[in-house]
């Protein structure tokens, strides 16, 4: 969608008359069915004026196309400015994307970040030319007349505040395989710019090219298709087996019905950590998108679709997978039916509204189903570890039925994680107080599951195991997190006195620090490995669950002030102490159950309350013995 059209000369004559803004704000309404705020009409009201300034060359065709607030399909992404014309023959696009920052840093580590002064603090934010290229590379990606008709798309960068200075950041060497594919123009550069255009717009089209790209129905390119094939094909990680496949089959089949006949298909699937959601989930992502339908994967949380999207990389640049990979709050403003598919990981953990303030949208479930012809749930409501989350079958269904959708449901059993067994996972919400289970003496004896004495002992073992880079500390979340900016290990977090121990919280790697190598130096949260798997976990089990009078307690006063999984129970606590006590219980249970069942193979524990630590070394070892310690007391072994 284009919010403004014209020629180079009508565009030229709004800005004399001053009206261009006004057009652009009326047709923002009109086809946005909003307004916006005022940041962003002084940002046209300024930009326009320098955009005027470049194309004031009588050599720049006047019937060339231009285009104003492009918004990329499957995105929530609007390029600034388009031109459209001819050079020899070719159909031709300039994407220029328009800043009126006037500093910046360079941001070492990281791959095409920038550091800039935005809402009166820095902020890391992507460098112009990635920003230009990879908006250029979302149209041709997903824009069927862009790769049906070879339309080249040329992308660069305008900064008309920023003046170059000595050592300029801005093209840094380590920026250099972005500014090559997007040449980036500053202060000064109106003379360059001018011919940077003349290169690629010899003759004007009178708007055609840009017509027909937004007409365009919205496909992955054939190239994209083939690079998520290829990168999922060998890689063990993503085999799936047994009643995976059967699944996978169903929901292939029940999304090609949808985006065929249009009868929007919901499926939900549930399944326990380890069941192998997320396989499934970015297996149909590749195989949905080879079949030339629109599909996105979502979760929540930030870490899963960032380590999956990290490990389907390859040699594939960021942005052409990234975009594959969605937050849930993406679909506030969605249109009906817009894509053909959305496979939705950790569905439990789906919010009401959207956004940083919870301001947005009005239900992430409703709003996800209304988006897609197929939407697909995967959920584990015993992972749901926050007050905010509001995911259930019985939600999806509700919003299904009122969609009109049909509902096909599944569950998968078989164990991934946990060495296979299942058996530990029952044994864990038995020892929980979760739900009373048959495996109360029996956690399966394949498992490696202890509890160390000391803090360090137990950091060590993991660091033993860290020989596949799976082996991770994760800890439950009774210490801060400092707001500061934090960069080094120097300064730690999570600090038990009595044992001289102290480890830092991930520092500034939280979505990747699952997979990131220095990563085993830091202690994880539920935030950054909900949704992942490691071969082993060591967890850290702070004062908000502890053993008094021989009976398991929750404490959400021992919480660290900045967690938010419990914002909103003191209120509850005066309206419902009963109902406050249960739901604070429900979610840090929940929250240990999700840490001590990340670990495949093993969960090692340390526990800063002595006779928690006792009651779960009594329970291993009826666990570790369970046939023997039920004959010996005359039990029935379960």
């Amino acid at each position: 969608m284009i919010v403004y059209e014209a020629s180079k000369k009508e565009f030229l004559q709004h800005v004399d008359q001053d009206v261009l803004v006004m057009h652009i704000l009326e047709r923002f309404q009109e086809r946005l069915g909003r307004t916006t705020g005022e940041a962003e009409i002084r940002s046209w009201d300024h930009s326009m004026l320098h955009m005027y300034r470049v194309l004031l060359d009588e050599a720049i065709p006047e019937d060339a196309g231009v285009a104003i607030e492009y918004s990329i399909p499957q995105t929530s992404k609007r390029v600034d400015f388009l031109l459209s014309g001819y050079a020899e023959d070719r159909e031709q696009v300039v994407v220029i994307e328009l800043k009126q920052w006037s500093a910046l840093e360079k941001v070492e580590g990281k791959e095409a970040v920038v550091r800039t002064a935005l809402g009166g603090t820095l902020r890391e934010v992507t460098h112009p030319s990635y920003q230009a290229w990879s908006y250029a590379a979302l149209i041709e990606d997903f824009n069927q007349h862009v790769q049906e008709e070879n339309i080249h798309l040329v992308p660069c960068a305008y900064l008309h505040n920023y003046r170059e200075q000595a050592d300029d950041p801005l093209t840094d060497p380590v920026y250099a395989d972005y500014t090559a594919l997007a040449p980036v123009f500053g202060k000064g550069d109106v003379d360059k710019l001018r011919r940077f255009l003349k290169r690629w717009i010899h003759t004007g089209d009178r708007g055609d090219i840009l017509y027909r790209i937004e007409q365009g129905r919205i496909r992955p390119s054939k190239s994209l298709q083939d690079a998520l094939n290829s990168m999922l094909r060998g890689n063990e990680e993503f085999v799936m087996i047994d009643e995976q496949k059967v699944v996978f089959e169903t929901a292939r089949e029940l999304a090609e019905k949808a985006a065929a006949t249009g009868t929007k298909q919901v499926m939900i699937i549930e399944g326990g950590p380890g069941t192998g959601k997320s396989v499934l989930a970015v297996n149909l992502l590749a195989a949905l998108t080879s079949r030339e339908l629109t599909c996105q994967y979502v979760t929540k949380n930030a870490a899963p679709r960032s380590v999956y999207a990290a490990k389907l990389k390859g040699d594939v640049k960021k942005t052409r997978i990234d975009n594959l990979f969605k937050g849930s709050g993406s679909y506030t403003e969605a249109g009906e039916n817009e894509l053909d598919a959305l496979l939705v990981d950790e569905a439990h953990r789906l919010n009401e509204k959207s956004g940083m303030f919870q301001h947005l949208g009005e239900n992430q479930t409703k709003e996800i189903i209304h988006a897609a012809k197929f939407s697909m749930f995967f959920i584990d409501e015993a992972q749901r570890v926050t007050l905010k989350d509001k995911g259930s079958t019985a939600e999806i269904r509700r919003f299904a039925e009122a969609a009109g959708a049909e509902i096909t449901s599944g569950t998968l059993h078989s164990q991934f994680r946990c060495d296979g067994s299942d058996g530990y996972i029952a044994w864990l919400d038995d020892v929980l107080g979760i739900r009373e289970t048959a495996n109360a003496h029996d956690m399966g004896m394949d498992y490696d599951f202890r509890v160390f004495s000391d803090p360090h002992d137990l950091l060590a073992e993991i660091k033993a195991k860290n020989v596949r880079n799976k082996a991770r500390l994760l800890a439950g979340y009774c210490w801060e997190w400092p707001k500061k900016h934090r960069t080094s290990s120097e300064y730690p977090d999570i600090v038990l006195p009595e044992h001289d121990f102290a480890i830092s919280w991930n520092l500034d790697n939280t979505e990747t620090w699952a997979i990131d190598e220095t990563s085993v130096h830091e202690a994880g949260c539920i935030h950054t490995s909900q949704g992942l798997e490691f071969d082993y976990t060591g967890v850290i089990i702070g004062d908000d669950l502890r053993m008094e009078n021989g009976r398991l307690i929750t404490d959400p006063g021992k919480r660290a002030k900045s967690d938010q999984s419990l914002r909103g129970i003191k209120k509850i606590q005066k309206e419902d102490p009963e109902q406050a006590a249960a739901l604070s219980e429900r979610i840090i249970k929940n929250t240990y159950r999700t840490l001590m069942t990340r670990g495949q193979k093993g969960c090692y524990v340390y526990c800063t309350d002595k006779p928690l630590a006792d009651y779960l070394r009594s329970r291993l070892e009826k666990g570790q013995h369970g046939a023997l310690y039920a004959a010996e007391r005359g039990e029935e072994y379960r």
